[in-house]
C-alpha cells in the first residue's frame, strides 16, 4: 500500500492529495504535526532527511520526497487519467504552466509568509537548515502574487482549464496556490473574472475536498 506523509494545513501535501483523488489511488496516511516542528524531529528525519511534507513511500518501498517525483511516478504507475498530458504538445504546455504556478504563485506566496511570519524567525525556508528572514522579499513576494493573479486571469479568458484544454496538474497545482494566497491575505478579485469562475469550477470537483 502507498503511504502519503501528509499534513492537513499545508499546501505542498495538498497538491498530492488532491493528485491522489484524481487517480482514485487508495493509500494509507501518516499526518507529521507541522506546527509542532514534527517535521524535524529525528523520528521523521529518519523517513524524510529533507524535513518536508509531502513524502510518499511506494509499493516498492521508494521514498518520493517532492511533488514533481510524487507526480511522475503516479502518472507513470497509474496513467489514467492522464494529468500531465498525452501528446507531446500536451506534455509541453502542462509542464511549462505547472512550473510557472509552483514559481510564480506557490512560492511567491511562501516568500511572503515566510519572510515576514514572526512564528518563521529564521525558518524562512522549509528544511533542515535554518535560514533568516529578509523582510524585503516578503514585500516582493505579495507583488509577485499579485501578478500571478493577473496572468492567471488573462489566461484563462476563454479557458476551462489553464492548458491543454484538459485538467491537469497545472489546474491542481494553481488551485492550491490560489487558496494558499489567503494565509497573506490576497485572493481573486471582482477585476479578475476568469479566475474567480475557474476556481469555482474546480471546486465542484471531488477531489478539492481531499
Amino acid at each position: 500500500m502507498i503511504t502519503l506523509y501528509d499534513c492537513a494545513t499545508a499546501p505542498s501535501p495538498r497538491r498530492a492529495r488532491i493528485l491522489l483523488a484524481e487517480k482514485g489511488i487508495a493509500h494509507d496516511t501518516v499526518l507529521v504535526d507541522l506546527m509542532r516542528g514534527e517535521q524535524l524531529g529525528q523520528a521523521y528525519r529518519q523517513i524524510n532527511p529533507q524535513c518536508t511534507v509531502p513524502a510518499l513511500r511506494t509499493d516498492e518501498g521508494l521514498l518520493l520526497t517532492d511533488n514533481a517525483a510524487i507526480a511522475a511516478y503516479l502518472e507513470a504507475r497509474y496513467p489514467q487519467p492522464p494529468l500531465l498530458g498525452s501528446t507531446p504538445q500536451d506534455k509541453a504546455e502542462i509542464a511549462s504552466w505547472q512550473w510557472r504556478a509552483e514559481f510564480e504563485g506557490l512560492l511567491a506566496i511562501a516568500e511572503a509568509l515566510r519572510n515576514s511570519t514572526p512564528a518563521m524567525v529564521n525558518r524562512a525556508l522549509p528544511g533542515p537548515v535554518d535560514y533568516p528572514q529578509i523582510p524585503q522579499l516578503a514585500q516582493r513576494g505579495l507583488a509577485r502574487v499579485q501578478q500571478f493573479f493577473t496572468t492567471l486571469d488573462q489566461r484563462l479568458a476563454g479557458r476551462e482549464f489553464i492548458a491543454a484544454d484538459q485538467f491537469s496538474i497545472a489546474d491542481i497545482t494553481a488551485v492550491v496556490a490560489v487558496d494558499f494566497a489567503r494565509v497573506v491575505k490576497i485572493k481573486p478579485s471582482e477585476q479578475q473574472p476568469h479566475l474567480q469562475r475557474w476556481r469555482a469550477a474546480m471546486g465542484l470537483r471531488p477531489s478539492m475536498s481531499a
